[in-house]
């Protein structure tokens, strides 16, 4: 039996940082959902997926449950800073 696709849920702070950026919620939406790069942020409590978007390299936090992801926000990053969080545990792999 297939599993049902999780709903996406788009906060006004969302839609309104990803104006802000020039992302375009479609292409965000495709990085939540088909990531291969995905953490657990200890800090924060949040999932974090990774992807790119062009040429840049994004992180995306979201929260989920069984029904509903809920993109947080979107920021550019390096690998460095990835690799940094996973080594300092701040990060850990899902």
């Amino acid at each position: 039996m297939m599993a049902r696709q999780r709903t996406i849920v788009w906060t006004e702070y969302m839609k309104y940082r990803a104006r802000l950026r020039g992302f375009e919620l479609a292409r965000i939406e495709d990085i939540v959902r088909y990531s291969t790069e995905r953490y657990f942020d200890t800090a924060t409590g949040r999932f974090i997926a990774i992807g790119r978007y062009d040429e840049t390299l994004v992180m995306i936090p979201y929260e989920a449950d069984e029904e509903r992801v809920t993109p947080i926000t979107i920021h550019a990053t390096t690998r460095q800073q990835i690799n940094f969080r996973v080594r300092t545990g701040r990060y850990a792999h899902v």
